[in-house]
């Protein structure tokens, strides 16, 4: 069962630029998937959309049974509560320690603190950082601070993991870590999880789904791919 499905969409900005164009794309359930290309290939776009950061200016973009083209302002949150997202930029709450800032997605909405002290122990023990729960971010290391932002991700159990560049300020051996992390929560709890990366070695190893786009058209489409089966399509 398809969890996401991109139906002939369009993206054009303000100015006239076409990000994405006559977009078609179905991602199951379960599935790890790389979105791959250059600066300004769509990929950024793409991943926005899921998320409803952008809408598109054409076509339909399917999220959970939900139309998010179609999505008022006012209801966003309510696709955004289905969501986990990581960015590249960590956006941790510099003033809460480990333990609040993935805390602080479950006060958002409303749980309990008796339900939210359970989830937030066992989404940080995921991530290998139970022993830092009273830690700040600015005492942890930058790989530190995306496995906290992976555990805010995933502590409400999302059915999609949304990853836009999380590896993208972290050096190779600390990506390697990071992506193993996602790899194992898409293994073990079954959750979908949309990379965009540039990170060639990454993709290489994981011999995942990876989806290229260049100039906004999706021009390749491999099941177990690598940058270089991309190169040499």
């Amino acid at each position: 069962m398809s969890l996401i499905e991109v139906k002939n969409c369009f993206k054009v900005y303000n100015n006239g630029v076409t990000a994405v164009a006559d977009l078609n794309l179905s991602i199951q359930k379960g599935e790890f998937v790389f979105v791959i290309g250059a600066s300004g290939s769509g990929k950024s776009t793409l991943i926005k959309m899921l998320y409803r950061e952008e809408r598109p200016t054409k076509g339909s973009v399917i999220v959970g049974g939900i139309n998010v083209a179609k999505l008022r302002n006012s209801k966003v949150y309510k696709l955004r509560r289905k969501l986990g997202i990581v960015f590249q930029d960590f956006k941790l709450l510099p003033k809460l320690t480990v333990y609040e800032n993935v805390a602080f997605a479950l006060e958002a909405i409303g749980m309990k603190s008796e339900e939210i002290r359970p989830k937030v122990l066992k989404s940080l023990e995921s991530v290998g950082l139970k022993d830092k729960i009273r830690s700040f971010p600015n005492q942890l290391s930058g790989g530190e601070q995306q496995r906290v932002c992976i555990a805010r991700a995933i502590v409400n159990n999302p059915k999609l993991l949304i990853c836009d560049e999380p590896t993208g300020n972290l050096d190779p051996k600390i990506s390697k870590e990071i992506v193993n992390i996602l790899d194992k929560i898409n293994k073990e709890s079954g959750t979908t999880i949309i990379m965009a990366t540039h990170d060639k070695e990454i993709v290489n190893r994981m011999k995942k789904r990876v989806i290229l786009l260049e100039n906004g058209i999706l021009t390749s489409d491999y099941m177990k791919g690598s940058y270089k089966a991309h190169e040499s399509n």
